[in-house]
């Protein structure tokens, strides 16, 4: 018999798919599928613009995207490979000179920039002190802007002239704000900004001037990281590339925890929305098989069969995918709108690739999960036209959980390119399943001698579970499952968000204090009692390079462009404390009062540091510290909170191990907003003190986390959309034999109101076991990510004991909901029909 061409198939398969189209399990495979593509391409347009809005926003720490910075100047073949890709370009060169006047001179920190400076964010200065601020603008040739600071400590005014090496330059407005400025706290001393064309004829600069040089960099994206890629491999030792990640360490961590729960909150979405399509395409699977097997009577091979329905499920996914990827884009394209006051006027576009993720993904999961069930309907006997128990051969058990377990596998990965993640996610799935099936058949074991004594709308509620068992213990890890989904989606979203806010509480510091002298710590310590409402902690800080690790020299033991091989070419802030520090936390060895009395001098190694330049407890390290060389043995490691605006330090010494050298003091404080005039008198009495205000920080930090936390809670309705279409999913799964077993008791006498009694106490019961091991399970779920993945501290939640509770009535309803065509069906038709 002649086979039928592909077209014809594809005109059949539309045509039944036409005439079916108002079935329980293609609308519930469309919806699942359409969910699937909806969450994944509107988290991956909302979370790559967002993204991209915020690193626009971070990216005001730079001043730009990227920058080249180097203790020299970049090679003209590095500027050139940028200007070729077309991306903007502004050059600062950083160094220190001394600002001297007839009564006092101070030690300044001088920026020459050029006409394009900055790339990112706007320059900010006044008239006078105090005076209101204006963005924009740049010092012109032979003019300086100074921080009002400066013009406090050498009793100078707008108009005055100053001296750079050679240069007079005047002094015509106070500088208020750099983009920029948010940079290494421990060596800002009062800011002159000139123009780069002074900076020659100042002479300041020779060979051997410890200098700064910054390349800035503007542009898209892709233009960006090709730059990066074809410079890196030739940068030279003392230059480094810098994004807004790791430009700055509150920023780098509040964009990676957001990425990571966006990338999990889409996981669980999809996930859901696989497990609704799964059920789903088995329930269309098993209605066909009286269709196939008539089909094959009529001459359609085995092959021509599952390529019928093959085209039926590819056609309705194109459909759903289709449909969900513009859903996305309007979902994500609204919340922007709705927010456009809150966000940056500049939002990056999504471009394409998310909805081509998303497709991608509901036809990914569509394949894996549809599939094995579909592979059924080629192997139908066409004896089963007569006889009615015939099912087919099915597939090898091995091949339908790999299938599966392989879509879920590629999915994880696609959404979260995190393999930690996609492990942790797919492991502890995979155990929860098996652990938690295992729990509920035992639980129905004994839920059956419970039942002996029972009412009539128990035993036939409960009757149900009890006679398929394996198919109860299934739903009851789907609901399980969407119960935990939603419970750890919305437990992260409160524990992220607390956390953030903890790291930028409403009185963090805003003012960091620098070269505080010994003689005046005591005094200045009590001045900020009196200004600031919060104590403040004064460290000792001395600078000190580390040269050697166990006898050998420091730098022929790190890696290159590590962070360790950083830390070995400068001067480290060291500090000494006899208690540990706040925010620090011991990971390993003992602090001082745990040492034995011949350990001898001692110090605190920062862990990750510590690991980079792969030292451990025991170890020795030796520093050249005010021309002394010292020698101290690692007694700890500790964790630090960089995101707490503290002073932190990566080396902390015993003590009695540094004393006796040279020192100042550092610390940080908060003021109220207003407190410019005690801030002025602060510097007066204290001149030697150097004053950093990091307001403008502040505000930046925070106006990120509350993007972060609109996206946060945006992500929550696709977890619970895809929820309740798993729930919907499941009851469609059983609703044929709900509605013949419906009609049986009605013909036998039941009233209607028995059964809803009884459908009532089936999913109660249902939802509490589902409830309970949702709560087990999403308590183990969140050490695990808490731990592994977001680095959170982790305490029990004693609220998730209200899910038994939640997930009675959440399954109850929906189930009454969802099968109620089985107490409407008319018991004759019903009977007619079987």
């Amino acid at each position: 018999m002649r086979s039928l061409p592909l077209f014809r198939l594809l005109q059949l398969s539309l045509r039944q798919l036409l005439r079916e189209a108002r079935s329980g399990e293609l609308r519930v495979l469309f919806f699942a599928v359409l969910i699937a593509v909806a969450a994944s391409s509107a988290i991956g347009y909302f979370s790559a613009r967002l993204n991209g809005a915020m690193l626009l926003r971070a990216g005001e720490f730079l001043a730009a995207d990227l920058v080249l910075r180097g203790s020299s100047a970049a090679a003209p073949e590095q500027i050139a490979a940028g200007l070729q890709r077309g991306l903007a370009h502004a050059r600062a060169v950083e160094f220190s000179s001394v600002i001297a006047t007839d009564q006092a001179i101070q030690l300044a920190s001088v920026k020459a920039v050029d006409d394009a400076y900055p790339l990112r964010g706007q320059l900010k200065s006044a008239e006078r002190p105090f005076a209101a601020e204006t963005p924009g603008g740049r010092p012109a040739p032979g003019e300086a802007w100074v921080e009002a600071r400066l013009l406090v400590a050498l009793d100078l005014a707008i108009g005055d002239s100053i001296e750079i090496g050679r240069q007079p330059l005047r002094l015509t407005r106070v500088l208020t704000y750099e983009p920029d400025r948010a940079g290494d706290f421990y060596s800002l001393t009062p800011r002159v900004l000139i123009n780069l064309a002074d900076l020659d004829s100042t002479g300041v600069i020779q060979p051997g001037s410890r200098v700064s040089y910054r390349e800035l960099w503007r542009g898209e994206p892709a233009a960006l990281a090709d730059y990066r890629r074809a410079i890196e491999p030739d940068l030279a030792a003392h230059q480094r590339l810098q994004d807004a990640r790791d430009g700055n360490r509150q920023v780098g961590g509040a964009l990676d925890r957001a990425g990571r729960y966006l990338g999990l909150a889409s996981l669980v979405a999809v996930l859901l929305a696989g497990v609704a399509v799964a059920l789903s395409a088995a329930r269309f699977a098993s209605r066909r098989y009286d269709l196939s097997a008539m089909l094959r009577c009529f001459g359609l091979s085995r092959r021509e069969a599952l390529l019928l329905f093959g085209l039926q499920l590819l056609l309705l996914g194109l459909l759903a995918s289709l449909s969900g990827a513009l859903l996305g884009w309007l979902a994500q394209f609204g919340l922007f709108h709705l927010l456009g006051g809150l966000l940056p006027d500049e939002i990056p576009s999504g471009g394409l690739l998310p909805a081509l993720v998303g497709m991608a993904t509901g036809l990914v999961a569509l394949a894996g999960f549809a599939l094995p069930p579909l592979a059924a309907l080629g192997r139908v006997p066409p004896l089963r036209v007569l006889r009615r128990d015939l099912l087919p051969l099915p597939l090898a058990s091995w091949l339908v959980y790999a299938c599966a377990l392989l879509a879920l596998a590629l999915i994880m990965w696609w959404l979260s390119l995190d393999i930690l993640l996609t492990l942790a996610l797919l492991g502890g799935g995979l155990i929860a399943a098996v652990l938690f099936g295992g729990l509920w058949l035992l639980a129905l074991r004994g839920l059956r001698r419970l039942l002996a004594n029972a009412g009539l709308t128990w035993r036939l509620g409960l009757g149900q579970l009890l006679r398929h068992p394996l198919a109860a213990a299934g739903q009851s890890l789907a609901f399980g499952l969407i119960l935990l989904a939603m419970a750890l989606a919305v437990l992260l979203r409160s524990e992220l968000l607390d956390n953030w806010r903890a790291q930028l509480p409403e009185q963090a510091p805003n003012h960091f204090a620098l070269n505080i002298l010994p003689a005046e710590e005591q005094a200045f310590a009590a001045r900020i009692a009196e200004l600031s409402p919060q104590p403040a902690t004064l460290y000792p800080v001395i600078p000190g390079r580390l040269v050697s690790i166990n006898g050998e020299a420091a730098r022929t033991q790190v890696s290159k462009e590590s962070r360790g091989e950083r830390a070995v070419r400068r001067d480290l802030s060291l500090t000494w404390s006899a208690t540990l520090p706040q925010d620090n936390q011991l990971l390993s060895g003992q602090w001082w009062d745990g040492l034995p009395a011949d350990h001898g001098p001692a110090v605190s190694v920062e862990a990750e540091l510590a690991e980079s330049l792969g030292v451990g407890v025991g170890d020795r390290l030796g520093f050249s510290i005010a021309g002394q060389d010292i020698e101290a043995r690692v007694s700890s490691l500790r964790s630090v909170n960089w995101d707490n605006f503290q002073p932190n330090f990566f080396m902390v010494f015993e003590p009695q191990t540094l004393a006796g050298l040279p020192t100042t003091y550092l610390t940080s404080f908060y003021l109220p907003p207003g407190s410019e005039r005690p801030l002025v008198e602060l510097a007066r009495a204290f001149p030697a003190v150097t004053l950093l205000q990091v307001d403008a920080v502040l505000a930046q930090l925070r106006s990120i986390l509350a993007q972060v936390t609109l996206a946060v809670e945006y992500v929550l309705l696709f977890v619970l959309a895809a929820g309740l279409t798993v729930l919907f999913a499941g009851l469609q799964a059983t609703l044929d034999e709900r509605i013949r077993q419906g009609a049986l008791l009605r013909a036998l006498g039941a009233e209607r109101r028995l059964l809803v009694r009884a459908r009532r106490n089936e999913f109660a019961v249902l939802g509490a076991g589902s409830g309970l091991l949702a709560a087990i399970g999403c308590e183990a779920a969140s050490a695990l990510l808490y731990r592994l993945v977001f680095d959170l501290p982790w305490q029990p939640h004693p609220s998730l004991l209200l899910l038994p509770l939640i997930g009675a009535v959440l399954v109850g309803g929906a189930g009454l909901l969802g099968t109620r065509r089985a107490l409407n069906a008319s018991p004759l038709a019903v009977l007619r029909e079987a």
